[in-house]
């Protein structure tokens, strides 16, 4: 007998833009965000056939382009065979429906296109649910609307994630799905809790990699310490956490943990849901912003990023920018100041400049010192374990032996029991 093997058939897409007066600059369509557009739908899967940027005062009502421009659409899709169209904005469910009507082939919008991607990658548990969560909070406001769109079955682009039945249920079902996705993620939150009240018990800092997507995160964290984390030049190719220990110099250990990679326009159900992930930003003690010093687009990048890290991070928390690539650029491309290194992450470039920079970020006044306690005082101990990073305990006969690394209050009670400084 004969196997048959089901063809994968590429999506190919018209990719169009409103540009409107009215909108704000995170909402309006240009021909940068375009490009970012055709870039995530290559990392779907999907091909671009042509790019359409329309402007006008204000979206229209119906059909968001107006009907001319949609009809000027609809005649560049069936010239170039496309299957699809992706829309630079976010798009109402009557407006997806209208737009089906009028191109006669699947919407989404930029919205559903990064949830597309992110079913795709997401790989542990947690992963899945904060995708699954998202997902359902995206369709909610969507389902009165969205009619024959709901029913969209396949493999395709824009229809990963819930399945069909799950789609056409209704409003009260969702929410409940809603309620225990959130409800299973808080769980999640409570062991990851744990876990971080372990690593401040043992004071062990944590120092958080984020940057804009495919600014190498991920090939930055496999660089310093191995991890082994694909790291492919495309978008959102990490989803889930990676913590990893690192040894920054002798006295000096920390966590360091890759994060998902911000975007410009990125939905604000995403950034609820992935709430669980990015709140690693929240408690690092440090943070490492990576940045593609080759991006023609770079300072925007740089402004997405840091509005995100004011919205999700401690207020004071210290930022070292990490000018990545720096290889590829000429040194004066490249900002000067205390908070700016130059590297590159694929060679190793600069990584000990790198290093010296955490540990002088995380430096306030830290000494690593050899003490040694009478016994009388053995309730220190206890003490330098949950306020110190104690490297080492010996009971002689002279008393307790403690190598340990303090900070100035500490250091100040232990001060006369120091027999060496390290």
């Amino acid at each position: 007998m004969e196997l048959q093997f089901e063809e994968h058939v590429q999506e190919r897409a018209v990719l169009v833009g409103l540009n409107a007066d009215c909108f704000k600059a995170d909402q309006t369509a240009t021909d940068e965000t375009l490009e970012e557009l055709e870039a995530l739908l290559e990392t779907a899967g999907g091909f671009c056939t042509a790019k359409v940027l329309q402007n006008r005062h204000t979206p229209d009502a119906h059909s968001f382009i107006g009907e001319g421009k949609a009809q000027e659409v609809r005649m560049l899709i069936e010239a170039t065979a496309s299957t699809m169209a992706v829309f630079d904005n976010e798009l109402s469910a009557g407006q997806i429906r209208a737009l089906e009507e009028i191109l006669g082939v699947t919407v989404l919008d930029r919205s559903a296109l990064i949830l597309d991607i992110f079913a795709q990658r997401a790989k542990t548990r947690e992963g899945r649910l904060q995708v699954e969560l998202a997902q359902y909070k995206y369709l909610l406001p969507r389902l009165s609307g969205m009619g024959t769109s709901l029913s969209r079955q396949g493999g395709g682009i824009g229809t990963r994630g819930p399945g069909e039945t799950k789609l056409e249920s209704d409003r009260r079902h969702i929410r409940e799905r809603i309620a225990r996705l959130e409800g299973e993620l808080k769980q999640v939150r409570q062991v990851r809790g744990v876990q971080r009240e372990r690593r401040m018990k043992n004071s062990v800092p944590v120092v958080a990699i984020v940057g804009y997507t495919n600014a190498g995160k991920s090939t930055l964290l496999n660089q310093l310490t191995g991890a082994g984390i694909p790291a492919n030049n495309r978008l959102f190719d990490t989803l889930d956490t990676t913590s990893r220990q690192l040894t920054v110099s002798d006295n000096l250990d920390v966590i360091l943990s890759d994060t998902v990679g911000f975007i410009a326009k990125l939905p604000h159900h995403l950034v609820d849901a992935f709430r669980a992930t990015l709140e690693e930003l929240e408690y690092a003690d440090v943070l490492l912003h990576v940045i593609d010093s080759a991006d023609p687009h770079r300072q925007e990048h740089i402004q997405v990023v840091e509005k995100l890290i004011a919205q999700l991070a401690k207020e004071g928390t210290p930022v070292i920018n990490c000018y990545n690539k720096a290889d590829l650029v000429e040194p004066t491309d490249i900002p000067i100041g205390e908070d700016v290194v130059a590297i590159s992450a694929k060679s190793g470039g600069n990584m000990n400049g790198l290093l010296k920079a955490i540990e002088k970020a995380l430096d306030q006044g830290l000494h690593h010192v050899r003490i040694c306690l009478p016994y009388a005082m053995g309730g220190m101990v206890e003490t330098l374990h949950d306020g110190a990073q104690v490297k080492s305990v010996d009971y002689t006969a002279d008393g307790i032996e403690i190598e340990t690394v303090v900070d100035e209050i500490l250091y100040g009670r232990v001060r006369e029991y120091v027999i060496e400084e390290l």
